[in-house]
This record gives structure tokens, C-alpha cells and sequence, in this order.
């Protein structure tokens, strides 16, 4: 068996065994479409959309708030649509079920295979790297059965253009590379820091020592890319006012880094006109040394025009798509503070709870040290760069925890390298480097540790539990009033129509649901008419809850003016019926 086979063979089996472990685990709420994550929930309702007859470029949710459109990419629905096609001789609903969790597993086994490429590349242990990334906490909750958002096929991809910028210098990995690229920014911008990166080390190498093929396919495979991107998945919104996914912005400062890494390549070399002009006998260096350090290699002369060109592109990028600085800066102050700022995993590592925290960093800490151990050992091109990538991860998730999604896997080749090196070490190290990197443990520890919360709910149940969500879609189609939460989950679960959702393009209708649930009850009439609510959902975890003089309280309390019980949900919650609303 050839060396990709087996690499394939192993990503496969694994990936097979974790995904049957988990979808077991989990089947009670996959049966129900009942996903892991908001964001898949309504992942999966665009799907539903688009193959309901919406227009392949209108990613706009017509049931939420405005309708305006969302910041996600169709390249994201392609492969999801196609097992509910697939298995459409199922029925629709197992065929989504069957679709949600081949999708992820697919995914997984491509993240496991490239891994073991990696690996291989770097000469670290193959089958324990593989290993030690199918249990890389939390690199391994984007592959999760359900999990059908677009995290998954972005660190595919940053694993993809990793393994182009190692090995050989051949034009094929740089085009590897730079389709890789492309495909992760058509998706979305998270992993921008990571791709740089790659980029500036395939630029580095071309500095230090000449080699063009690399550097030649990344730019011809990233301007390709995104040519193509820009033709097959740009939405109705690509003019979008703004760098939050792939709109105009984007793609004109990714045209101009992509266009910037081939022009060194065509630009003359100033070392070669003194080597022309040494040659004729015209030069004269009154330091021979330090001009014979410039000539020989020629490598000054690439730093400089790199330097020089990658500088003058970073600047007409940024002054072409000055909102690539700040792809939030749009969002509503109110929604960033109440809303944005207390999402999980964009919080930064000081701002999360201590459990998420350790959680998340934890192997990847691990990673960092066993990385920087290899780079002292063996001084390599390749492992230099691992370093520099889980370094910037590192920095990413100080600032949104989820940067560690990648730094995780990323730790992979390096912890697998020190288990190796323990082995030969005794049992006694072995199970210490196992322990520390097994990703699964470090949350699992963490959770042991800290104190639980003796905090009661001002009010039983959760406004987006499958019980409210039950209870709600057997209720004829109106407008809901419910958590931003709650809001995705309503999209997938019924036909209501929704005020909020967590898309932060979505302002108008998120600034809405906070104003009515903290402002004083007297004011909640005039939201409702505006809206057209016919429904409001009130629970223990609807925004002031927890603060008297609110709508939420006056909710909990059953004494807001012109709205009655309807319905009590299993959990606890209540969903009123609005006097001011009509159903839809």
C-alpha cells in the first residue's frame, strides 16, 4: 500500500468510527434536526430555501427581520444539497438527516487525510499525528454530526493550503495552495490571519532561495480561484457595503494580494543590474565584502522587492477596501455590547469563563511548546512555519476563542513527534505527553474545576429548546418576538416569521428584540405594532430577565398590558399571544 493510500485509509476509518460514536450519542436530536449549533440550524434553512425554488444568488432570509440580505456563501450549500438530493428517495426529512451527518464526517476524514500529509511532510508519526487530531478539542466540534456551518470546510481548507506550502518547490502545490485560499475567502474571513501566513511564507521562501514555481502557481491559483468565486458565487448583495464575507470589498483587496505575489516574479532585480554592470567592467564597490553579500545569492535583492511590493499592495488594498480593517465596524454599538461581545466563542480568551478557556487553549498550548521543541531540534522551513501558524492562531483566539478551532489540529504533527519521543522514554512519559495532547481532556478538566453557578433562573425554560419549538409549530404562521437564539432555531423548526437571529446584518430586527425585552413595559405596544407580533416567547434566558422594571419582567410577572397566555411549553416557557399582531 502506497504512502497516500494508507494515509487515506486511516483518515477514512477514523473519521468513519468517531462520526458512528458521535451520531450514536447524538441521534435523539439529529433524528429531530435538532443541530449542535445555531448557526447550522439556519444553515440548513437557506439550504431549504435555495432548493425550494430561491434564487441561487439571493442569500436573503425572507422570514427574518427585514429580509435583508445575509453574509454567508453558496459555495457552503453545494455540498449540502447534494446528499438531501441524494437521499431524497428517503423523504425529505431523512434525507436532511442523512445529509447533516455524512456532510460533517466527509469533512472530517478530509481534515484527518490532510493531517497525515502534513505529518508525513514534517517526519512526524503518521498514525498517532492522525489520532492525536481526531481528538484535538475543539478543532473537532466543526466535524460533529450536525454540524453543517461553514467552520468545517474553512479549516479544511487553511489544512489544504498548509500542505501546498510544505514539501517540494513545484508549481502544483503553490496552485494547491492558492485554490485553497481562494475557496476559504469565498466562504468567509476568518481564517484571513492564518492564510497570510502561508502567503508570506511561500514569499519567504522565494526570498531566501529563488525558487519561483511555488510562488508562481499560489498566485496563478488564487487569482483563478477567485476569478471563478467572483463569476459562480458572487450574491445579489456582492456590493454590500461592507468586508464582513464575500462581498466587493473583499474580493478587490484579495485581487490585489494575489496579483502581488506574482509581480515580484516579473519585476527586475536590482542585484542584477550590478551583476550586468560587474560583468562590464562599470561597477565599482568600495565595500567588496557587502556587495559580495548582496551578489551572491541575490536574496537582498528579492527582500526588497518583495518588501516593497507586498507593502505598496497592503496599502492600495486597504485604501481600495478600507473596511477589511474592521469587518465588524458596522455593527450596531448596542448589539455589539449586549449581543456580539457575549458570544462564546468570540470573546476573547480574558473575557470567557475559565472552563471555556482552558477548554480551548489548552492543546493548543501543548501544541505551541511541542512545535517550538521540534523547530530547535530539527531548524527546518516547514516546522518554522507551523510555529509561526500556531502562533497566530494563539493570537487569534486571545482575541475570539475561536482562532483555537484551528490552532488545535494545527498542534497535531509536533505532539504526535514528543508522544514518539516519549516512547522511547518509558511508560511513565508516554502517558504524560499522551495526556497532554488528547484536546478532549483539557475541557473536560477544566469543567471538573469549576464551581457550579448557584444562580436560579428568574423563570423556568429556555426559549429556544425543541419544547418551545414544539410547542410553537402548532401555532398558525405570525411574527415571533423571541431571543436572538430562539430566532434560529424558530426559522428551522416552524414557519413563523422571526425579528432576530444571530447574523449581525440583521440590526434592525436584533436591536428590536433587546429594546422590547430591557425597555419598561409602557413602551412594548408600540414595538409590537410596528412589527406585527403575534407571538412573544418568555423565559428564564430572555434579555432582562433578571432586571426589574422590564418588559421581560413584567413577562414573567404575566402583567405586560395587551398580551395573554397562549401556551406553556414542556420546559416552562410561555409563548403570549399579541392583541397588536395578525397571523401571517
Amino acid at each position: 500500500m502506497n504512502a497516500r493510500r494508507h494515509d487515506l485509509s486511516l483518515a477514512l476509518a477514523l473519521a468513519a468510527l468517531l462520526s458512528v460514536a458521535w451520531t450514536i450519542a447524538a441521534w435523539a436530536d439529529l433524528r429531530q434536526l435538532r443541530l449542535p449549533d445555531t448557526d447550522d440550524a439556519m444553515r440548513l434553512q437557506q439550504v431549504r430555501d435555495w432548493l425550494a425554488g430561491q434564487a441561487f444568488g439571493d442569500v436573503a432570509q425572507h422570514r427574518l427581520g427585514l429580509g435583508g440580505p445575509i453574509h454567508w456563501s453558496r459555495l457552503v450549500d453545494l455540498p449540502i444539497a447534494a446528499p438531501i438530493a441524494l437521499f431524497s428517495p428517503l423523504g425529505r426529512h431523512d434525507a436532511e438527516v442523512a445529509a447533516v451527518i455524512v456532510w460533517p464526517a466527509l469533512l472530517f476524514a478530509a481534515a484527518l487525510y490532510l493531517t497525515a500529509r502534513i505529518a508525513r511532510v514534517l517526519g512526524a508519526p503518521v498514525a498517532t499525528a492522525v489520532v492525536v487530531a481526531g481528538i484535538a478539542y475543539p478543532s473537532t466540534t466543526v466535524f460533529l454530526p450536525g454540524r453543517i456551518d461553514h467552520h468545517g470546510v474553512q479549516l479544511v481548507m487553511v489544512l489544504g493550503a498548509l500542505l501546498g506550502a510544505l514539501g517540494p518547490v513545484t508549481a502544483r502545490r503553490g496552485r494547491a495552495a492558492g485554490l485553497c485560499c481562494a475557496a476559504s475567502l469565498v466562504v468567509g474571513l476568518e481564517t484571513v490571519p492564518l492564510l497570510g501566513v502561508i502567503g508570506a511564507a511561500i514569499v519567504a521562501e522565494w526570498v531566501a532561495s529563488g525558487g519561483r514555481r511555488r510562488l508562481a502557481g499560489l498566485g496563478g491559483g488564487a487569482l483563478g480561484g477567485l476569478i471563478v468565486g467572483r463569476m459562480a458565487f458572487a450574491s445579489d448583495a456582492f456590493g454590500y457595503g461592507a468586508c464582513d464575507g464575500f462581498t466587493a470589498e473583499a474580493w478587490r483587496a484579495a485581487m490585489v494580494m494575489a496579483a502581488a505575489t506574482l509581480l515580484p516574479l516579473v519585476t527586475p532585480d536590482p542585484s542584477a543590474w550590478l551583476r550586468t554592470g560587474l560583468a562590464r567592467g562599470h561597477a565599482v564597490s568600495p565595500t567588496g565584502d557587502d556587495a559580495a553579500s548582496r551578489l551572491k545569492p541575490g536574496m537582498r535583492g528579492r527582500l526588497r522587492r518583495g518588501l516593497a511590493i507586498i507593502g505598496i499592495a497592503g496599502a492600495v488594498a486597504l485604501l481600495w477596501s478600507p473596511d477589511c480593517l474592521h469587518p465588524y465596524g458596522r455593527v450596531d454599538p448596542l448589539l455589539a455590547r449586549l449581543w456580539l461581545g457575549q458570544v462564546a466563542e468570540a470573546q476573547g480568551a480574558w473575557q470567557a469563563p475559565f472552563a471555556a478557556t482552558i477548554g480551548y487553549l489548552g492543546v493548543m498550548a501543548a501544541g505551541l511548546g511541542a512545535t517550538a521543541w521540534r523547530l530547535r531540534v530539527v531548524r527546518t522551513r516547514e516546522w518554522a512555519l507551523m510555529l509561526a501558524l500556531q502562533v497566530t492562531a494563539l493570537a487569534v483566539a486571545l482575541v475570539q476563542l475561536r482562532g483555537a478551532q484551528s490552532g488545535a489540529i494545527l498542534a497535531a504533527p509536533a505532539l504526535a513527534a514528543a508522544i514518539d519521543a516519549a516512547r522511547r522514554r518509558g511508560s511513565v512519559a508516554l502517558v504524560g505527553a499522551w495526556a497532554a495532547s488528547a484536546g478532549m481532556l483539557y475541557p473536560i478538566a477544566a469543567q471538573a474545576l469549576t464551581p457550579p453557578s448557584g444562580k436560579p433562573a428568574p423563570m423556568a425554560g429556555d426559549c429556544g429548546s425543541a419544547a418551545t419549538m414544539a410547542a410553537l409549530v402548532r401555532l398558525p404562521a405570525g411574527t415571533l418576538m423571541a431571543p436572538i437564539d430562539a430566532g434560529a432555531w424558530a426559522l428551522a423548526a416552524t414557519r413563523h416569521r422571526v425579528l432576530g437571529a444571530p447574523l449581525h446584518r440583521n440590526a434592525a430586527g436584533n436591536r428590536a428584540i433587546y429594546r422590547f425585552y430591557l425597555r419598561p413595559p409602557g413602551e412594548a405596544a408600540a414595538t409590537l405594532r410596528r412589527w406585527n407580533v403575534r407571538y412573544i416567547v418568555a423565559c428564564g434566558t430572555m434579555p432582562g430577565a433578571d432586571r426589574r422594571g422590564t418588559t421581560a419582567d413584567a413577562l414573567i410577572q404575566g402583567k405586560l398590558p395587551g398580551v395573554r397566555p397562549l401556551v406553556r411549553s414542556d420546559d416552562g416557557s410561555v409563548i403570549y399571544l399579541s392583541d397588536s399582531g395578525r397571523t401571517l
